[in-house]
């Protein structure tokens, strides 16, 4: 609830950081980007990251359960009778191969 306002808070502080070190006369431009993403925008992303953690986990469950749920829906073509040919192809041996290999098991000597 207080996250954003704090994340708002600190990212103000972090660019006063910056404007004050570009305005000093010691300080340069470049040295107020840096500060500001290393003070600023750095700690944030990885608070908000770290923090979101849970929120992606429960998003991630929930999107598998669609998943699932979706894929487990019965279509019309599922209840349709079977044909001749379905029939042939579910039986072993229909399509006249072998079914083991070509080379026999060795046997103990009597």
């Amino acid at each position: 609830m207080f996250l954003p306002l704090i994340a708002i808070a600190w990212l103000y502080v972090a660019l006063m950081m910056a404007v004050a070190e570009a305005s000093s006369p010691i300080g340069s431009v470049l040295g107020a980007i840096v500060t500001f993403l290393l003070y600023g925008v750095g700690p944030v992303a990885l608070l908000l990251y770290i923090l979101g953690t849970p929120l992606r986990k429960k998003l991630r469950r929930l999107k598998e359960t669609q998943e699932q749920n979706t894929s487990e829906v019965v279509t019309a073509e599922d209840l349709r009778p079977p044909t001749q040919e379905t029939i042939a192809s579910a039986q072993p041996d229909a399509s006249g191969h072998a079914t083991a290999d070509a080379v026999a098991p060795v046997r103990k000597e009597p």
